[in-house]
């Protein structure tokens, strides 16, 4: 019989047919293959039907994963970090000359106490700027109001090579110190109401280095908001060597003078051990640029409730945003929220002006609203039934902390 060129064999049409067969054999859907090598499949097995769960062993990568802000079924575009001002860009030219005092006069400092504190034993450069406190969403926060490109040396060197920093205070933006930002749960990206004055963006969280201050706004929001003038003093030295009676005498009574550098002045001597060195904390800019910052961060709106636990629902319902429905039960976004849900949990988390089901920015933060509100913060029983109530089946809820056990391991 003769061959007929071009046509395949007989072997490769049975090992194409094998091949759709299994495909749509694996629970009755259909079945991708992952880029870590997983598997999800379309089949449902719970009530909101979630993604089926990827294996534990997949839980590493969340820190290099980053959130999409479109539903998957649209091309997805990375989020691009806001391009900075001229000013802003960073980098060599600027030298970090940390404050090594912080004081708050009673009143403005004139040019001649200014000259003064200068010509003090050791001071090699002085700096004020205005100083407010103010309340914001219920929370006190000292800010100081600085010019982004004069204040910019006074900070820790990592702080002041970050571009992101100086142009957000240059556009009215509020960068909060890293410790107040953990203090206060507050959420990068976020827009918030100060009382009585203008809502501010948080834009960015560093660690400043300032004992007392929560935070930065540039020098017009401070006007805008009724700051003292020239009320902050700062003074760089040599570390410990700031006389901080000799600048309360200067400033007068009723100042307050913090020493910054209070650790060098404690410093072993020779022959003696070494204080382990903390290490420097991160600088911040814009939304959580990962899973897993935004499970961290949104984690925070329910205290008591282990960012784990919200990385495990996530994988379960969607994989982190690879599959964003609609399920077959109507269920939509990187968590899976129903509609009539979304409704009443639905949140800005990330101060866009709206409650977006897709962005896995707000869908995140309302998860964790939501476990909040069944209990979940309580732990033990609490924290299942709170599992349960997001999706009813203790299948569900074992699975979830399940897969919360082996994230908590793998970032240990």
């Amino acid at each position: 019989m003769c061959r007929v060129s071009g046509l395949p064999s007989l072997r490769a049409v049975l090992l194409m047919v094998i091949a759709v067969l299994t495909v749509t054999a694996v629970a009755g859907g259909v079945a991708l293959m992952l880029d870590d090598g997983t598997m999800w499949t379309s089949s449902e097995t719970s009530a909101r039907a979630p993604a089926r769960e990827r294996a534990p062993r997949a839980a590493a990568g969340l820190d290099r994963l980053a959130p999409a802000t479109r539903p998957v079924r649209e091309p997805v575009k990375e989020p691009v970090e806001e391009q900075t001002r001229e000013f802003g860009k960073g980098g060599p030219g600027v030298t970090s000359t940390p404050p090594r005092v912080l004081a708050i006069a009673p009143g403005e400092v004139p040019r001649r106490t200014r000259l003064r504190l200068g010509a003090l034993k050791h001071v090699q450069k002085v700096a004020v700027v205005d100083a407010g406190a103010v309340r914001m969403s219920g929370a006190g926060l000292n800010l100081l109001a600085v010019d982004p490109a004069a204040f910019r040396s006074w900070t820790p060197q990592p702080v002041a090579d970050e571009p992101g920093v100086w142009s957000a205070l240059s556009r009215g933006e509020l960068v909060a110190d890293a410790n107040a930002t953990r203090r206060l749960s507050l959420m990068l990206g976020a827009v918030y109401q100060v009382d009585g004055g203008p809502r501010l963006r948080l834009a960015a969280s560093a660690p400043l280095g300032l004992t007392g201050v929560d935070g930065l706004v540039g020098a017009e929001v401070g006007r805008s908001l009724g700051f003292a003038p020239g009320v902050a003093v700062l003074l760089h030295g040599k570390p410990g060597t700031i006389s901080e009676a000799a600048v309360r005498r200067v400033l007068g009574k009723g100042a307050q003078v913090v020493a910054l550098d209070a650790a060098a002045r404690s410093a072993p001597r020779q022959g003696q051990q070494q204080p382990q060195q903390q290490p420097q904390q991160q600088v911040n800019v814009g939304r959580p640029g990962s899973y897993l910052e935004l499970y961290k961060a949104s984690a925070t709106r329910c205290p008591g409730l282990s960012w784990t636990v919200l990385a495990a629902i996530g994988q379960v319902e969607s994989g982190h945003g690879r599959n964003n429905g609609p399920s077959s039960a109507g269920a939509l976004g990187p968590m899976q929220f129903m509609p009539a849900t979304w409704k009443h949990y639905g949140v800005d988390g990330d101060g866009d002006g709206k409650a977006d089901i897709w962005s896995p920015y707000d869908a995140v933060p309302a998860a964790a609203g939501y476990l909040c509100a069944n209990g979940a913060g309580k732990g033990g029983e609490k924290l299942r039934k709170a599992i349960w109530f997001y999706n009813h089946s203790w299948d569900y809820v074992n699975k979830v902390m399940g897969i919360a056990e082996a994230y908590a391991r793998a970032y240990a």
